[in-house]
Formats: C-alpha cells, sequence, structure tokens
C-alpha cells in the first residue's frame, strides 16, 4: 500500500536567517533512514555554516538562486538546475539575491543533525 504524506514536518534551520525546511521523508518526516526528501524555502541574504556532511546531497533549484562553495571553487545554481554534493565533501549553501531561493533536497542516506558535521563557529 502506497503511504500518503499528506504535510510535511517543519525542521529548525541553521543560518543567519530563518529558513524554512518541510522534511516529507526522512528521520523527522517519515521516521526512515534511508534517505531525505525536503522543500527549503531561503530567504535573500541566508548563509548557513560550512558543513562536511556524512550523506550525498541532491538539490534541485526551484526559483531563486542558490549559491554553492566548496573548497574547490563555487557555483550558482538556478532554476530547472541540480548540484550534487557527495559525501565527505565540505560544502557551504547560502541565497545571495533579494529574492532568495525554493529548492528540493534529497540526502542518502537521510539528513540528521549528528550527521550534517556543521563547522564550529
Amino acid at each position: 500500500m502506497p503511504h500518503l504524506v499528506e504535510s510535511p514536518v517543519v525542521v529548525k534551520a541553521a543560518g543567519n536567517k530563518p529558513k524554512r525546511i518541510e522534511e516529507f521523508f526522512g528521520k523527522a518526516g517519515t521516521k526512515t533512514s534511508g534517505l531525505s526528501l525536503a522543500r527549503m524555502v531561503s530567504p535573500g541574504g541566508w548563509e548557513e555554516p560550512g558543513q562536511k556532511p556524512g550523506f550525498d546531497e541532491y538539490t534541485l533549484v526551484l526559483k531563486g538562486l542558490l549559491h554553492v562553495k566548496t573548497r574547490e571553487g563555487s557555483l550558482d545554481v538556478g532554476p530547472g538546475q541540480a548540484v550534487w554534493v557527495k559525501k565527505g565533501e565540505w560544502v557551504q549553501y547560502s541565497t545571495p539575491i533579494s529574492e532568495g531561493a525554493e529548492y528540493v533536497s534529497v540526502c542518502v542516506p537521510a539528513f540528521s543533525p549528528e550527521t550534517v558535521h556543521r563547522d564550529k563557529d
């Protein structure tokens, strides 16, 4: 039988401004650890601490612009574009334009605060 997710679980986000994370599948949403799928809405000027996650993260931008910074360089991901950040790679996400960004992220295995490994302040 298919499992209907009627509404996501809102997860607390890291960063300098409020960001909305709506997890549909994952440890918070469905109590599963194989993967997580979340819709993100980030305001303009949002930036989160760098991280070295213990999961692969696949991100599809729906609106706005997501800036992705790694140790090797950086790139901007716009609507209809996607980016894959591999497990263990240092990354920092931000939304530099005033409109911010709306995007969907899939993490394999599922995102958790214990495995995101954010930089210390």
